[in-house]
């Protein structure tokens, strides 16, 4: 980010915090037109369509959507990750210099924020179009709102936006660019092994996953998609596999035409329902709220190391 004139850095010794914001505001607004800060567009564009065109069954069954989500709440990660792992850190010191000036760094973050949202909001529109126009069979109603588009663009938001403020607070703590984008894929599998999807967690593990944004998001998306309203495929997946072995192949053709098929269709149904993914108003609420107070958390831990800036020697 450009440093302040002289003279600008004189006059910010008189603005109060909430004057600072918009100064700084203004400037992240500048980048983002002159310095192609929208070309993060372009590329939550290009993912979801990656993600969209291997995506089946979402929304279909209970199989489909649970590997759904896992896509769809990566794709929120990915984009707040590179929305900001590289802003705070690539300018450490212009903000050590401004901050000497009578810059507030409580001002400073929360400029960054705001600046975040706007760019979280813009790739929550981008999904959500491109995964109408691949004709993903959209439900009607939604848990809070009543109506499904509105709560799925919610959530999208709100799983891309902590994502973002916690690669922000990485932002915060890290000496440059490097170490950042080196952290990056540490914490992109991070998310991806202890989501709960990808692999079975117990004991210590699944105690870990409850402090993972992909955890919450997914459980996010599992609940606005009513979940357990969905059939199961996996045993009828299960019993087709075997279907080219003689003997099972008779016993698949008798069950099919009998009333079996139904019962194992109802049974692994039965299974596969999670009182996580409880299509309630309520519970969606408190999943948004994880992940929100996950992001503040992340947002004061980040102000909080850089405030500490004038004392670092980096």
């Amino acid at each position: 980010m450009p440093s302040f004139s002289e003279e600008n850095l004189e006059n910010q010794k008189h603005t109060g915090r909430f004057g600072q914001i918009w100064i700084y505001l203004g400037k992240l607004f500048r980048i983002f037109l002159h310095e192609r800060g929208w070309k993060v567009f372009p590329m939550a564009a290009i993912v979801s369509l990656i993600v969209a065109s291997v995506c089946n069954n979402v929304f279909v069954n209970m199989e489909g959507t649970q590997v759904g989500a896992l896509a769809f709440a990566c794709v929120c990660i990915w984009n707040g990750f590179f929305n900001s792992i590289q802003s705070i850190c690539k300018e450490r010191p212009i903000i050590k210099r401004e901050h000497r000036a009578g810059m507030h760094i409580s001002s400073y973050m929360a400029a960054h924020m705001i600046y975040q949202a706007f760019l979280c909001f813009g790739q929550t529109l981008i999904q959500l179009g491109i995964y109408k126009l691949c004709g993903f069979p959209f439900p009607e109603a939604g848990p809070v709102s009543g109506n499904f588009i509105i709560d799925f663009g919610v959530t999208l938001f709100i799983i891309t936006y902590s994502s973002d403020l916690l690669a922000l607070m990485v932002s915060c703590i890290v000496k440059d660019t490097t170490t950042a984008m080196t952290v990056v894929p540490f914490l992109l599998i991070l998310q991806l092994i202890f989501s709960g999807v990808a692999f079975e967690l117990e004991g210590i593990t699944d105690k870990i996953s409850q402090f993972m944004i992909s955890r919450w998001g997914i459980r996010s998306i599992c609940t606005v998609a009513n979940f357990n309203s969905l059939h199961s495929i996996s045993l009828y997946a299960a019993v087709n596999k075997l279907t080219t072995v003689k003997e099972v192949g008779l016993i698949y053709k008798y069950i099919r035409n009998s009333e079996m098929w139904n019962i194992i269709g109802e049974t692994s149904t039965k299974n596969m329902m999670n009182s996580a993914y409880e299509f309630t108003a309520s519970n969606m609420w408190l999943e948004w709220g994880v992940l929100l107070g996950m992001g503040i958390v992340f947002a004061i831990i980040g102000t909080l190391f850089l405030e500490g800036i004038d004392k670092d020697s980096r």
